[in-house]
């Protein structure tokens, strides 16, 4: 068997070189723990970004995996299967807002999917091409595909990129005024904004916001585009994060949960738009195959259950007196912020952009979690984290930081 050096040799010669993963090799996981080759093992806090929603493992997701495995993986969507149809049928009744379903890969591509639909649909109500303007917001994450990348608003993954596609414009996240003023003029036939923002420092929108954000869509006669690929399927207490905020968008995109660690994206359009795209207009090899769709189907069952939803809630006030309390005697925090279990705790100085040396410092602990840029540690654990999970991950945040701060 190789060993961990061996493979980080493999690694460096054969990978892209644009990630800088941490020098552990992770082996197998279960529930809320992971364990790497060596056989230490680590409270999970960040589940691949909050993909794993149901952490490792999950008896539920290897049944359906290994059902659909043994019937049928890929048909294209020349053809029609019953998993994914199911799915789209869930979805739809789930989201109460929903009439269609693209189903594709990843959530770039849902983010994709999007901005081609709302800027078709606009062309269907004879709007030019300079009035076809996406409006998106300051500290921003859409994906990494080009147009994705160009709604980020975020200079720092657009350099080297240009030029970059026009029609985008950009305002100032949960800043009502500046977004009416940048949809003043009338050419802006969509705005898409994360209903918390998780790269952009795990930041909710106020509930005043998102209901200006679709208050100025109808008055403009633009489409509202939720972003919920981080922060949907449960993740803030309720299965759409639009549920949330109690605000009806004309579409969502969905990802990361969705497949609880099995690739997935969606885009659920709603009534407005539903017949924007017709035959040929956009489409996908793999997306919605019958092997992911199954995987989707099982993790939707749990995501939507009223048991996973409250323990959100509950493991989320846990997190939060966790972390408050190792604020109280470290004085390490500025705020405490987000929605269920999507948390992010602010940095204040002196070690504000120090992130990733908390992180560094929680690896050595026995803890894998996230930052959310230089200065925010970023908390997504599994959503059905347990409480000793919860409990043990404090403890071990806590040392990290105790280490951290004698350093």
């Amino acid at each position: 068997m190789s060993t961990s050096a061996e493979l980080f040799a493999l690694s460096e010669r054969y990978y892209l070189p644009v990630y800088r993963p941490r020098r552990i090799v992770l082996d197998h996981g279960k529930g809320a723990r992971l364990w790497d080759r060596e056989g230490r093992e680590y409270v999970d806090f960040g589940a691949g970004i909050a993909v794993n929603a149901l952490g490792h493992a999950h008896p539920a997701l290897l049944a359906a995996l290994t059902e659909q495995a043994g019937k049928l993986w890929h048909t294209s969507n020349v053809f029609v299967s019953e998993p994914p149809l199911r799915l789209a049928e869930e979805l739809v009744e789930a989201s109460r807002f929903g009439r269609r379903v693209f189903f594709c890969n990843s959530g770039a591509e849902a983010n994709e999917g999007a901005i081609k639909l709302v800027r078709k649909w606009a062309t269907a109500q004879g709007r030019t091409p300079d009035r076809r303007v996406i409006l998106s917001f300051r500290g921003s994450f859409h994906g990494r595909t080009l147009a994705a990348v160009t709604a980020t608003a975020q200079p720092k993954y657009h350099e080297g990129y240009e030029p970059l596609p026009p029609g985008f414009r950009y305002g100032d996240f949960n800043d009502l005024a500046g977004a009416e003023a940048a949809m003043a003029a009338g050419d802006v036939c969509a705005v898409l904004v994360e209903p918390v923002q998780g790269e952009g420092g795990v930041t909710p929108a106020t509930p005043e916001f998102l209901h200006g954000l679709r208050a100025l869509c109808d008055r403009h006669g633009a489409l509202l585009v939720l972003d919920e690929i981080q922060c949907g399927m449960g993740r803030s207490g309720h299965l759409f994060a639009a549920h949330a905020y109690d605000v009806v968008p004309d579409i969502v995109t969905l990802a990361k949960a969705l497949g609880s660690g099995f690739p997935i994206g969606a885009m659920l359009v709603g009534e407005k738009a539903a017949e924007a795209m017709q035959f040929g207009a956009h489409g996908t090899t793999f997306g919605g195959n019958p092997l992911a769709a199954a995987v989707a189907r099982a993790a939707l069952r749990e995501l939507s259950s009223p048991a996973l939803l409250a323990n959100v809630a509950r493991q989320a006030q846990a997190l939060r007196d966790g972390l408050a309390a190792i604020d109280a005697e470290f004085g390490l925090f500025a705020e405490i912020r987000g929605s269920g279990l999507m948390l992010g705790a602010q940095l204040r100085a002196p070690h504000a952009g120090k992130a990733g040396e908390i992180l560094d410092r929680c690896v050595d602990h026995g803890l894998l979690t996230l930052q959310a840029g230089p200065d925010v540690l970023r908390f997504v654990p599994a959503l059905n984290i347990g409480d000793a999970d919860v409990a043990e991950g404090l403890v071990r945040l806590r040392a990290a930081i105790a280490d951290f701060v004698k350093a």
